[in-house]
């Protein structure tokens, strides 16, 4: 399984690329689509939905894995935040790549076993289960590999149970069959 992990935002918008397979991960690709600040926000949209289309196109996921948007203080922000967002969703979506939901806490937990694991610890944790050399840069570029390292942990977990997993909110539920 091949799972895209993104950490949303409007002037960089980190990715990383796993595969996964059960018991391990290993890391295909990582980084960051920038946007420059000069640019109005429509077309730091363009450019982010055509750079998710190039990674979409180029890479196949399987799935991708995206953090749940967070407002913290700066509702501005997060109001650009959450554009872009839209905007990887709908590149996703218009790929029919299945899309996974997660919180920063479900992230934490999955990578770090603390959902309210402190950042080094999340970074760290994913440098070793990845077995890295360093820590992925830029600092969004880790994120999102810790993002899609929770799905893969979350994900390949489940596969032995029937019918248990279900794309769309990052939550999964065991079914049985009747």
């Amino acid at each position: 399984m091949v799972i895209l992990g993104i950490d949303p935002g409007f002037a960089i918008v980190g990715f990383g690329i796993l595969e996964a397979d059960r018991n391990a991960q290993r890391l295909l690709r990582c980084g960051a689509i920038t946007t420059p600040a000069g640019v109005p926000l429509p077309g730091r949209l363009r450019q982010i939905f055509e750079d998710m289309h190039q990674l979409l196109t180029t890479f196949r996921p399987d799935a991708m894995a995206v953090e749940e948007l967070f407002f913290n203080q700066n509702v501005t922000t997060g109001i650009g935040v959450a554009q872009a967002r839209g905007v990887i969703l709908l590149a996703a979506e218009r790929e029919g790549v299945p899309i996974f939901e997660y919180s920063p806490s479900q992230v934490k937990q999955a990578v770090a076993g603390y959902g309210k694991a402190e950042k080094r610890q999340v970074m760290e944790m994913t440098r070793k289960l990845l077995r890295l050399s360093a820590v992925p840069k830029p600092d969004d570029a880790a994120d999102a590999v810790a993002i899609a390292l929770c799905h893969a942990r979350s994900f390949t977990s489940r596969l032995s149970l029937l019918d248990s997993a279900r794309p769309g909110s990052g939550r999964y539920a065991a079914r049985t069959r009747s």
